[in-house]
């Protein structure tokens, strides 16, 4: 298995996705830390989806509302 692995990590399908791993990363770290995403506020899955829904949409809404400044 750990062969397998090893030879996996080697793999150019793998070297392409670790490169692009770092901005999902990012984005995780801003939804948990800068918008409440790392606990949950309120108990039971759908209060977890309600907050899980409400806080992509606030960092999309963030995104687009930056984008438009751009212009």
């Amino acid at each position: 298995m750990h062969a397998e692995q090893a030879a996996f990590q080697e793999s150019d399908y793998f070297k392409e996705k670790s490169k692009e791993r770092y901005k999902i990363e990012a984005k995780n770290s801003e939804l948990k830390h800068r918008h409440g995403y790392d606990v949950a506020s309120a108990s039971g899955l759908f209060g977890m989806r309600l907050q899980g829904a409400t806080t992509i949409f606030a960092v999309n809404l963030k995104r687009i509302i930056t984008l438009m400044r751009e212009k």
